[in-house]
């Protein structure tokens, strides 16, 4: 990992989001204090490992951090909210569900949630902070797993392929069957697709 000048602290935490660009689910976010004394080697960005790989980082992760915990908001607090205020809730609930206080918190990104700590948001931290890469692993396949399960209960949608971003396969199937009640509706394509749906079922005729 390229070098970070790490603030002068004992219990640091890292904390990183996954899905605030899907159409569909929460945002889920984990924050990682990790043991100095029980290294973790090839923690990275989640995104960079193989699904394989990250699977076993998470394992060890659960197994070796001296706490961890999950935070998340769901698609109606993100409709009430939008995204980025939502995102910051999550990270809030995951570093308040740490059973160790973190004395510092590191985010990814370029901006922080308010915290009882202080705190620092780090611009591509996920690649920078071995606490952070955990958090992004820990948050990434949570999510997934939960996409996996949407899947089985809508298996139309394709969800455990496109894990609920807007790729061509999902836009498909949102405009084909329209949203789900775990859709996001302030998001522009499922409001768009809501709308489609409702002049469709408007023009339909009527059967006395």
């Amino acid at each position: 990992m390229a070098e970070f000048i790490y603030p002068n602290a004992q219990r640091i935490a890292g904390v990183d989001e996954v899905g605030r660009g899907p159409l569909v689910g929460a945002v889920v976010t984990a924050a990682v204090i990790l043991d100095p004394a029980n290294p973790i080697a090839g923690l990275a960005d989640s995104k960079k490992l193989s699904e394989k790989r990250r699977l076993a980082l998470y394992e060890e992760i659960k197994e070796k951090a001296l706490a961890w915990s999950l935070g998340r908001a769901e698609p109606e607090e993100i409709d009430q909210l939008n995204i980025l205020h939502a995102t910051m809730l999550a990270m809030q609930r995951a570093v308040a569900g740490l059973h160790i206080a973190p004395d510092f918190v590191l985010v990814d990104g370029n901006r922080c949630p308010a915290l009882p700590m202080p705190s620092q948001a780090v611009v591509k931290g996920d690649s920078l902070v071995q606490a952070i890469s955990a958090a992004s692993i820990i948050a990434k396949v949570t999510r997934d797993r939960e996409m996996t399960e949407l899947d089985l209960l809508f298996p139309q949608y394709g969800f455990a392929q496109h894990k609920g971003y807007p790729t061509a396969l999902h836009m498909e199937k949102l405009t084909q069957h329209g949203a789900t009640p775990h859709h996001r509706r302030s998001f522009a394509p499922v409001r768009n697709a809501l709308i489609d749906a409702d002049v469709l079922a408007a023009r339909q005729p009527t059967t006395l």
